[in-house]
C-alpha cells in the first residue's frame, strides 16, 4: 500500500489522491501538519527519492517566502535543512507519495500512472 503524505486542505493534494482513487490504488494518508514529519523520516524519503533536498520545501508557501528560505538555502547544511523541515510540515512539499522503492513529491500525472 502507498504512503500518501498530504494537507488535506491543498488543491494539489486534493487532486492527487482523486488521481490515486480513480487509478485504484489504496493508500494510508498522513496528514503533514498534525502528524508531522521527523528529520529521521525526512531524510529517509530524501536519500530513497534521489531528488536533490530543495525539491522537499513547499516554495510557493507562505512560510518559505515569509522565512525567505529562496536567499538562505543554498548555505544551510542538509542537517539544517532536514531540521528546519521536520520544525513545520506546511514547509514541506506536498503530496508526497512513498512505496516500497521509490518516493514522489509532488503531483505528475505520468509518475502516478507508473505506480499502477
Amino acid at each position: 500500500m502507498l504512503k500518501f503524505i498530504e494537507y488535506p486542505k491543498c488543491s494539489t493534494c486534493k487532486k492527487a489522491k482523486k488521481y490515486l482513487d480513480d487509478l485504484g490504488l489504496e493508500h494510508s494518508d498522513r496528514h503533514i501538519v498534525e502528524e508531522k514529519l521527523n528529520k529521521e523520516e525526512l531524510l529517509a524519503l530524501y536519500k530513497k527519492s534521489g531528488l536533490p533536498l530543495k525539491r522537499f520545501f513547499n516554495t510557493s508557501g507562505l512560510k518559505y517566502k515569509e522565512l525567505k528560505l529562496k536567499d538562505k538555502l543554498a548555505q544551510m547544511s542538509e542537517d539544517e535543512q532536514l531540521t528546519l523541515l521536520a520544525s513545520d510540515g506546511m514547509l514541506v512539499k506536498r503530496p508526497i507519495i512513498e512505496t516500497d522503492n521509490k518516493v514522489l513529491v509532488g503531483f505528475k500525472p505520468a509518475e502516478y500512472d507508473l505506480l499502477k
